[in-house]
């Protein structure tokens, strides 16, 4: 391993929200406010989300604290705990797992750039080049330094604080109707399938396992601090979106928050891209360490 040179803040927190923080916080939760049925079952679905979260984070915690933990994140932990056949089962779930999530993050980052950038068309052709240009710029980032891009994270997460903010005095004139609808009639499994990727980033801070200080106590502080604010900040956002804006305009118009936001979309824009491409980062820096980890163990 390397220098074992971060602590909770840098090494588990941080890389955790920004994680936890992202794509779905603002592109999707607008349409989870204005298609469910109250503000009531919006709540369900994120407390019912943050339920599996909390229980797998009080898990991550339990273990970091009894067994010495290095590089591999959750895989070292649960190879450790379950053993070299459950772990490694595991283990290639959460590597493609987490190869996959980087997808995801480079398409919400694509969606928001083509409406900045103004393309006319949402096709998904224009998503993958997108998403693609993204990825290499993400890559040699990763490339040329970790340390580079663990510096760059409190750069986003000063943008995600001020894009919070801005949305916090936005205004609803002028928002208009858009034609974004749900293929299916909205349910609470489908709305809660929907949210659910928004908890999940808690594992980005765990993944640095073999470069933290001291990771007893950096990975449950670090973690369960992470899932705490991000329960905080999307039940906060989701009562002030059904209060603030229509809900035939979120229902209709994925980006009623950005256009919602004070001063005009910047700080919100600049929040989405350092979101989505910090995700993406997290998942490019964890997932080799993930299999790096399992490669170490000659699974």
């Amino acid at each position: 391993g390397g220098i074992k040179n971060y602590g909770t803040f840098a090494g588990v927190f941080t890389p955790s929200i920004l994680t936890i923080l992202g794509v779905i916080l603002y592109m999707r939760m607008g349409a989870i406010v204005g298609n469910s049925t109250s503000i009531w079952m919006t709540i369900a679905i994120i407390i019912f989300a943050h339920v599996v979260s909390v229980t797998t984070g009080l898990s991550v915690s339990s273990i970091a604290t009894d067994k010495k933990i290095k590089a591999g994140g959750i895989y070292y932990m649960l190879s450790r705990s379950l053993g070299l056949p459950f772990g490694g089962a595991i283990g290639v779930t959460i590597f493609v797992a987490t190869a996959l999530s980087i997808a995801l993050y480079l398409i919400g980052f694509a969606e928001s750039a083509l409406m900045v950038f103004d393309v006319d068309t949402m096709d998904i052709n224009n998503l993958r080049i997108g998403g693609s240009i993204a990825l290499v710029m993400v890559v040699t980032l990763a490339l040329i330094s970790t340390s580079l891009a663990m510096k760059a994270q409190y750069i986003i997460l000063g943008f995600i604080v001020l894009s919070l903010i801005s949305i916090g005095f936005g205004t609803a004139d002028g928002l208009e109707i858009g034609t974004d609808t749900l293929k299916d009639t909205p349910s609470f499994a489908l709305l809660f399938g929907i949210f659910f990727p928004a908890v999940t980033g808690f594992t980005a801070g765990v993944a640095m396992s073999g470069d933290l200080k001291n990771p007893v106590k950096s990975i449950p502080w670090g973690t369960m601090l992470a899932i705490a604010v991000g329960l905080i900040v999307y039940v906060g956002l989701a009562l002030f979106l059904s209060g603030a804006i229509p809900a035939e305009i979120l229902k209709s118009n994925n980006n009623a928050i950005v256009e919602f936001a004070w001063g005009g979309s910047f700080f919100v824009v600049a929040g989405i891209w350092g979101a989505t491409l910090s995700s993406a980062l997290g998942g490019i820096l964890g997932a080799p360490r993930i299999l790096q980890a399992m490669s170490m163990d000659a699974i």
